[in-house]
């Protein structure tokens, strides 16, 4: 009798920890290693250790502290990011609705946290963000704009892409990404436009696709840059 082979369990998602305080470090090592599927692979100081980390270490998801010396978090942010556009940053915060929580979402974050939340929120966060969502919703991310967005310096021309390919949204999909950079949700967008919550995913996915955007967040600045949302 041949004995099934049983299916490894998945490794655990690598995360590193950029922080210039370190017991804040080391807290949130122990809060993170009590999960069995997460792995802290790599800890940094400061933004220039954070960037060489990111490509020996190969983490998948990285907490990212914003006031640093030397480089700070954001800078360091837009380059990993740059050059590995599949890791994961949730910028990490001090006070809520910070506008570095903002500039870090611009840079290409996945979400901000604050540094005070309680253990299962930043579990969660993590656990969002490896499932390829944005740990922040649209709708917050609508305040971050309203209250820093006129304060920020402008981008330059790194969305220009995207700015092209708007042209190229059908006229339904133009109404329904205008819409998600109000903040709506999905049951919001499905009885603004009369559409089952499954054609509006439909819909999303193919806006998201087209304008080569990761997620909502990004839909929702880089409609605000463009001037397509009130400033």
């Amino acid at each position: 009798m041949t004995v099934p082979e049983s299916t490894p369990p998945p490794e655990p998602t690598r995360i590193m920890l950029v922080d210039d305080q370190a017991l804040l470090r080391v807290g949130f090592r122990m809060v993170l290693e009590a999960e069995d599927d997460f792995s802290v692979v790599a800890e940094a100081a400061d933004g220039v250790e954070a960037i060489a980390l990111a490509t020996s270490a190969r983490p998948q998801v990285i907490l990212m502290d914003v006031r640093m010396p030397g480089l700070d978090g954001i800078e360091a942010t837009r380059q990993i990011m740059a050059a590995h556009p599949n890791t994961r940053i949730i910028i990490l915060t001090t006070f809520d609705l910070d506008e570095y929580a903002f500039g870090g979402l611009r840079a290409g974050a996945s979400g901000f946290l604050l540094k005070n939340s309680e253990p299962r929120e930043l579990i969660s966060a993590i656990r969002t963000v490896v499932s390829g969502e944005a740990s922040v919703s649209p709708r917050v991310t609508r305040r971050l704009l309203d209250l820093f967005g006129t304060h920020l310096p402008q981008p330059d021309a790194e969305n220009g892409c995207a700015a092209q390919a708007l042209a190229q949204l059908t006229e339904r999909e133009t109404e329904v990404f205008l819409a998600i950079a109000e903040g709506l949700s999905n049951p919001e967008l499905a009885e603004r436009f009369f559409l089952s919550e499954s054609t509006v995913k439909t819909h999303v996915g193919r806006i998201l696709h087209k304008l080569g955007l990761r997620d909502r967040v990004q839909a929702v600045i880089l409609a605000y840059e463009r001037g397509l949302v009130g400033q």
